[in-house]
């Protein structure tokens, strides 16, 4: 190829192929270097107090500034087993202060409180055959360690008392029992995602190490850019989950840039060019069509940075730094070891696969008759496939999003049980809603009038802390229902908008804002739904200018949007319709919670409209190349599809695996991400990649490339005249 004519893609790659030491051992030095730094570093994460929105941050924030000592409050629920014996019966009593010994006795345990002391008669319940003994863990550091003196406590109570249910709930016994178990879910799914990434491409590939290169390629990106987030984190605080998000985003485009640059290495050997022409060829097609997807997700994934919010923010810099990453890897790196293995890349053949990749020279025979069929009929298969997207995404019209805080929590687990036992004996008593007043002297006698004023409004046990320099004053108020569902959303509406303005918001000098579950869930919710315009705004905008420079098109841009969101609407209306609805709730092991995790539309659309523009800009550059080569639209569109279909496929098949392991991890909010991104890409590779993308453009024929002349200042992309195949 004349020098004239290389794109960066091109001349990235052929200096790495002719570097090969320095580009793969420059690389492995990166990845090294990143991952023992960030380990020297540390990863900064979020704390709670900074991921939160509205009201309930400022209150989290005036918490935290207070100084107040640091514990988590546990309590052990003491109840007959069936249902017969009192909080008044022997039995029952020498049982509580059984459990209150051997707490006094027990290490890191202090403010044990017996609910037959005065004044703790609310830690009894209504019906009286409950009652709770509650008591505190000292330090916020190591809770995991400190909280099993106090289990073996009541476990060692439990084991003396077996006609009773003796069981704790609280911060630290909580955050034990649901870390070990959340713990187990993200090793299985990351142990499982490897191995069956690797299923995948043998299959694709036909050959053990073609199917090795683009693992390691995904492998090394995720493993650099954990380790870049060390020193980033110092500046941009990383939420806890935001490594499982990187190493999700990492695989899939790591995966896939590296597997459209091989495979059209294979092809054009095929085709009868020299292994060098080959990867010259790859790298200034495949590799530019990499470099202008890889902008594109890196544009959706920046949309996270207008949530306002904290988690979202952290969720932007993972996910486009491992995109950024995998782009330079894919067109420095992947070259060079290309050119090293030359055709030894298909070596370790698998028998029957091996043979039908070259028997089909990378085309699809399931996908070309699906594709033909497509084009015989375009008016009718844009139909019946744009129907069915929109069948399915019309459940999204009542989507309704939520915080589903406990309830999304896995109900298996005992320690949820015992929470369930405690909500259903104690209304609101596990997770109350916090009212943080700020004043110069909260013991003041005006302002503790207008909290004994606020406390008497409430229906249930209401406690007061205040904090060492007197300034603070958090008054724990119960509400009513599950802590994120009506009942909870509309008490806590009535809290802030009509209790706290009548009681101690009268009270001058004095502010007040409210944390807890049921706060930090709707404030949170409130403001995704606020954002979320607006995100779609900057994703679809951006990505529609880069678009029409890349294509020098305003249909191509136009049309990917559309599809685009097409998928999208059809991952919605599928949740909804599963998650919100509660179908198949035996099958994906579920208990609904009437919506959708507030996070995840905003999240999902990002990830999908970034891995969706992903395969539309790969097929997209592979039907302009060939129109720009001499090939009329009808032809191009065919030919490009047939030829991208099967690594689009194998690609998005990557992908659907790895999210569907995801969907199986026991909290809900995991399974709704896994279920909505593998079914986005599964209807996306399929149904829009294969029919409704065909047909539209074969209706829409050479207006496809259509320009205004206001803007045909545009730069040209040059594309290489596509090589005419030596087989038949």
């Amino acid at each position: 190829m004349p020098p004239k004519k290389r794109n960066l893609a091109a001349r990235a790659g052929y200096w790495s192929a002719t570097h090969r030491k320095i580009a793969i051992g420059g690389w492995l030095a990166f990845v090294v270097i990143a991952f023992v730094l960030g380990g020297a570093i540390g990863t900064n994460t979020l704390s709670d107090d900074d991921s939160g929105n509205g009201s309930s941050r400022v209150a989290d924030k005036a918490i935290t500034a207070a100084d107040f000592p640091d514990k988590a409050d546990e309590q052990v629920l003491v109840q007959g087993r069936d249902g017969q014996l009192t909080a008044k019966d022997p039995k029952f009593q020498i049982a509580v202060k059984d459990v209150v010994a051997k707490l006094k006795d027990s290490r890191d345990v202090i403010d044990v409180a017996s609910p037959y002391a005065k004044g703790n008669e609310g830690q009894i319940s209504k019906d009286g055959r409950s009652a709770l003994v509650t008591f505190s863990i000292p330090g916020d550091k190591q809770l995991d360690d400190k909280v099993v003196p106090s289990l073996n406590a009541t476990a060692a109570v439990q084991k003396a008392h077996p006609d009773l249910r003796i069981e704790q709930f609280g911060d630290a016994s909580a955050d034990k029992a649901l870390g070990a178990s959340l713990d187990d879910d993200f090793k299985r799914a990351e142990f499982l995602s490897l191995p069956i990434t690797l299923i995948i491409l043998i299959v694709a590939f036909g050959a053990l190490v073609a199917a090795g290169v683009p693992l390691l390629l995904a492998i090394t990106a995720v493993v650099g850019t954990l380790g870049l987030v060390g020193p980033i984190s110092q500046i941009f605080p990383m939420e806890e989950s935001a490594n499982s998000v990187i190493l999700l985003v990492g695989l899939a485009v790591g995966v896939d840039y590296s597997m459209f640059y091989l495979r059209r290495k294979m092809e054009e050997r095929d085709a009868g060019r020299s292994s060098e022409a080959a990867l010259e060829f790859a790298a200034a097609t495949s590799g530019q069509a990499v470099l202008v997807s890889g902008v594109t997700v890196m544009i959706a994934m920046a949309g996270m940075f207008l949530a306002g919010n904290a988690v979202f923010t952290s969720f932007a810099v993972g996910t486009m730094l491992v995109v950024a990453v995998a782009i330079i890897g894919s067109v420095t790196v992947l070259p060079a070891v290309l050119s090293k293995l030359g055709d030894k890349v298909e070596k370790g053949r698998v028998p029957y696969f091996g043979r039908l990749r070259h028997r089909n020279h990378g085309e699809s025979r399931v996908w070309g008759w699906v594709i033909d069929r497509a084009l015989a009929k375009p008016v009718v298969s844009v139909i019946a496939a744009g129907g069915i997207l929109v069948v399915l995404a019309l459940p999204a019209l009542n989507m309704k999003t939520i915080n589903p805080g406990t309830a999304g929590l896995p109900h298996d687990l005992p320690i949820m049980q015992t929470y369930e036992r405690i909500q259903s004996a104690f209304p609101g008593g596990p997770l109350p809603a916090l009212a943080v007043v700020q004043a110069k002297d909260v013991t003041s006698p005006d302002v503790t009038k207008g909290i004994e004023q606020l406390k008497a409004t409430a229906s249930g046990p209401t406690s007061v802390l205040i904090s060492p320099n007197k300034q603070v004053a958090i008054v724990s108020i119960p509400l009513p229902g599950n802590g994120t569902d009506d009942r909870s959303d509309a008490a806590l509406v009535k809290l802030r908008d009509t209790t706290i303005p009548a009681t101690i918001g009268r009270v001058s000098g004095t502010e007040t804002n409210v944390t807890g579950m049921t706060a930090g869930s709707k404030d949170f919710n409130d403001k995704m739904n606020s954002r979320l315009p607006i995100v779609f705004a900057f994703v679809l905008g951006l990505a529609f200018l880069l678009l029409l420079v890349t294509f020098r098109s305003i249909v191509v841009p136009l049309k990917a949007i559309v599809l685009n969101l097409l998928s999208v609407g059809a991952a919605y209306g599928i949740l909804t319709y599963v998650f919100q609805y509660g179908h198949f709730e035996g099958l994906l092991n579920f208990r609904s919670v009437g919506g959708i995790t507030s996070w995840l539309p905003l999240f999902l659309f990002v990830i999908l409209f970034g891995l969706s523009m992903d395969y539309h800009v790969f097929i997209i550059s592979r039907i302009r190349e060939a129109v720009d080569g001499g090939m009329s639209t009808d032809k191009a569109v065919a030919h490009g599809i047939k030829a991208t279909a099967g690594v689009v496929t194998s690609a998005a098949v990557v992908m659907v695996a790895v999210f569907a392991i995801f969907a199986s991890l026991s909290m809900i909010e995991f399974k709704q991400m896994g279920v909505g991104l593998a079914v986005a890409i599964l209807l996306d590779a399929t149904l829009v990649r294969a029919v409704l993308l065909p047909a539209a453009m074969k209706l829409l024929g050479e207006r496809n490339w259509y320009l205004p002349r206001s803007l045909h200042w545009l730069p040209k992309w040059e594309h290489d005249k596509a090589p005419e195949p030596v087989h038949a």
